[in-house]
């Protein structure tokens, strides 16, 4: 274990094994692994910003077991917005100083690719200047299999159409096994991390994600980020690494042994050790709580996402995040936290250091 710390502190890039024992490290030693490299990176400062969550839809081709919010068995209540409602819903966010809409639903097989890429080209037709984040992986790999299209044809439909950089959703996690289990219908390991690298070969940004705390092992959670670290390391697109907890209530994976604290926080100062090629580790404060994601970071974690004004996907989980926050409680939380606040536009250019 000295060794590994050693090669740590010398800024020296470990590997598979070595990373998988990190997790028998002491919680105190790891976070100050993590922290010195966050604070030689980027001080105190934690990012956000103001930003609108939209779920168009929630009904779904596919059945993934962690999921509460597509409609189905746990979910009888289902819905699609039109067009127009998603661009009233966007001018109204952006009346209240959001500057991103980060568009995330289901495989809607009834919805129809214009409606698809309509709403991308209507939200930039009504707001020029809003950066629009929009569809994961999964969901490109559903338009393509639904209408017969390659990967890089949806991807130039989406640029041709508005969308300015993608979410790192329906990762959840690459080892294979497991991901059948879990998602067996959803786009594969291979798939999703060719579709980055494709959004990345045109010149684009993306985050990466992780599900964690349901039926992986540790071991499948590095090769996770062992994954993202090499395509990085390929294309240097992503922008953030993003470890979602696993939010338990209301679907159909049955996990008896949450994640401590303890081990979420590992799992944090882990990521930021493995990916260091990676600029932003976010503690996305929806799937974390508020008060946890604030102590991530100083484990490493430089992000907290944003405001969200309103969330559905993980809030019909158990998430207590329906509703977002207002944007001085952000700040606060951050301030009397001992950070400091600085809001940031979707590629992490500073707007404002509060």
């Amino acid at each position: 274990m000295k060794n590994i710390i050693s090669k740590i502190e010398k800024k020296e890039r470990i590997n598979f094994d070595e990373a998988l024992k990190l997790y028998d490290l002491d919680l105190a030693t790891l976070g100050e692994l993590a922290n010195n490299i966050r604070e030689v990176r980027f001080g105190k400062k934690t990012y956000f910003n103001i930003n609108r969550h939209i779920n168009p839809t929630n009904i779904c081709k596919d059945v993934c077991k962690f999921c509460a919010f597509s409609a189905n068995r746990k979910n009888p209540n289902p819905y699609t917005m039109s067009i127009d409602e998603i661009v009233q819903t966007a001018i109204k966010a952006h009346e209240k100083g959001a500057k991103e809409i980060h568009i995330v639903s289901a495989h809607n097989p009834n919805a129809g690719l214009e409606w698809y890429l309509g709403m991308f080209k209507e939200i930039k037709k009504a707001l020029p200047d809003i950066h629009i984040k929009a569809l994961t992986a999964a969901e490109i790999n559903f338009l393509s299999e639904t209408y017969n299209l390659s990967y890089e044809e949806v991807i130039d439909k989406m640029i041709e159409n508005g969308v300015d950089s993608m979410p790192g959703g329906g990762a959840e996690i690459f080892d294979e096994a497991v991901r059948k289990k879990i998602c067996g219908g959803k786009v594969s390991s291979e798939n999703w991390l060719k579709i980055h690298e494709i959004w990345h070969k045109k010149g684009k940004k993306s985050n990466a994600t992780m599900l964690f705390g349901h039926i992986e092992s540790k071991k499948a959670r590095i090769d996770h980020m062992m994954r993202l670290r090499e395509l990085q390391d390929k294309t240097g697109g992503f922008n953030a690494f993003i470890p979602l907890v696993y939010q338990k209530e209301n679907n159909y994976l049955k996990v008896d042994n949450f994640p401590t604290g303890n081990e979420i926080l590992k799992t944090y100062a882990i990521s930021r050790i493995v990916l260091d090629n990676f600029p932003h580790l976010k503690a996305y404060w929806v799937t974390s709580t508020v008060n946890l994601a604030l102590i991530a970071q100083e484990y490493g974690a430089d992000d907290l996402d944003g405001t969200i004004q309103k969330e559905s996907i993980n809030s019909a989980a158990g998430a207590k995040s329906a509703n977002g926050l207002e944007l001085d409680e952000f700040i606060h939380f951050i301030k009397d936290s001992g950070f400091i606040p600085v809001e940031r536009d979707s590629l992490y250019n500073e707007l404002k250091v509060w």
